[in-house]
């Protein structure tokens, strides 16, 4: 049996440093002062931990693959995060295997990988007499306490989650382990904002399906030790949480300086850049964003007049049952190069509900710490108050 700390890679790996992500899998990074490209295998959005400048962990590539490197892991705060999604069963199986997941320790391997009909999951394993099917998900996105899957959609992740409770309705026990790859995490929730369905599907499912999520520590050397953290998954505030309904920030870029009419606004002038739109809806909060994305509708808000001379970056949904849409416009204020004045705040006492600014906010550090301290920083908050009465 094996001893903690393990090596999860038994090959040397080096340092380097990020510089940017041209596509999904792949990311320009430089090692030696020399720049190269490297595999990464991992779908997600990693906004918050791929930024320019932070130190990657790489190993190198046997001269017969494309790319000389594949990315293994970044470093947040001194410590390693893994980004290697296919390395995340390895973790789940020593785990397994040392008796660390809390209620599993009778849980014994029978397989990797287990073909049900059309669906594949990750382990069989044998608890006692009865069989049990497990899906194991790599959890990267987190705050200080509190983590969240997914931070891109997800259909995959829904038709596991369909598939274990059509297991367990057969006889078979089914589970899903979150390994989240942070120690100081506390709490776990579905990411409602990016996959709602997901969220919706959780909830579902979870009285059939043992959902369990678990914090590892990486150390430098790419080891685990044995400091492994069962999170509390919070279910009546994922209920309460997984709605269609809050704020939003819209992002779209102008190509060229333009006098654009703006409904009552008349002919307003706009600057070249990238502009983000502050708004919100009560219901109906995915409709409302398809249709700022779309270009064919009646104009009605000020964002539609702008919407048909701009191309559609993107759109990052809060969804909450709190009314952000005025203090999300009064944080963007603080890192814009501009803004128009009353843009979308004609019901409100704003200035302006539109901000300006020369580069993509996407490759802002500010701009991704703000939308995850909407999106994460206030239930974390919510969290450790309600858990605080309960420990007094």
């Amino acid at each position: 049996m094996a001893k903690l700390p393990v090596r999860m890679i038994d090959d040397s790996f080096e340092t380097a440093t990020f510089l940017s992500r041209p596509n999904r899998f792949v990311v320009e990074c430089g090692i030696h002062g020399k720049p190269f490209s490297a595999y990464l295998p991992n779908p997600g959005r990693l906004w918050e931990l791929l930024v320019p400048g932070c130190r990657l962990y790489v190993k190198r590539n046997s001269p017969s693959v494309m790319m000389p490197y594949t990315v293994l892991a970044v470093e947040k705060e001194g410590k390693p995060i893994l980004l290697h999604t296919h390395m995340t069963n390895d973790v789940a199986g020593v785990l397994l295997k040392r008796k660390l997941i809390p209620e599993w320790e009778d849980a014994e391997v029978v397989r990797r990988e287990a073909a049900f009909g059309e669906s594949r999951f990750d382990f069989l394993l044998r608890r006692g007499r009865q069989e049990m099917v497990l899906e194991v998900k790599s959890c990267t996105l987190f705050r200080e306490r509190l983590a969240m899957f997914p931070d891109a959609v997800t259909r995959r992740g829904s038709r596991h989650l369909l598939g274990l409770k059509r297991l367990s309705k057969e006889g078979l026990q089914a589970g899903v382990l979150f390994i989240v790859h942070w120690p100081h995490a506390e709490y776990f929730m579905p990411e409602h904002h990016t996959d709602l369905e997901f969220a919706q599907n959780i909830l579902k499912v979870h009285d059939r399906v043992d959902i369990k999520a678990v914090s590892v520590r990486w150390n430098r050397d790419l080891s685990i030790d044995g400091t492994v953290r069962e999170l509390i998954i919070p279910w009546e505030a994922i209920a309460k949480k997984t709605k269609d309904s809050g704020s939003y920030i819209v992002i779209l870029y102008l190509d060229t300086d333009s006098r654009i009419e703006i409904g009552g606004l008349g002919m307003v002038p706009f600057r070249k850049g990238y502009y983000l739109y502050a708004g919100s809806a009560k219901k109906g909060l995915a409709k409302r964003i398809e249709r700022h994305q779309r270009l064919r509708k009646n104009l009605f808000w000020h964002i539609d007049y702008l919407r048909e001379k701009t191309s559609f970056c993107k759109a990052l949904p809060v969804r909450t049952s709190e009314d952000l849409e005025c203090a999300m416009a009064a944080d963007l204020r603080k890192i814009a190069g501009w803004s128009v004045k009353g843009f979308g705040s004609s019901d409100c006492r704003c200035e302006s509900h539109l901000f300006g600014m020369e580069n993509d906010p996407m490759q802002l550090p500010a701009f991704i710490d703000m939308l995850y301290d909407w999106r994460m920083g206030r239930i974390e908050k919510e969290l450790t108050r309600e858990c605080s009465k309960f420990k007094k």
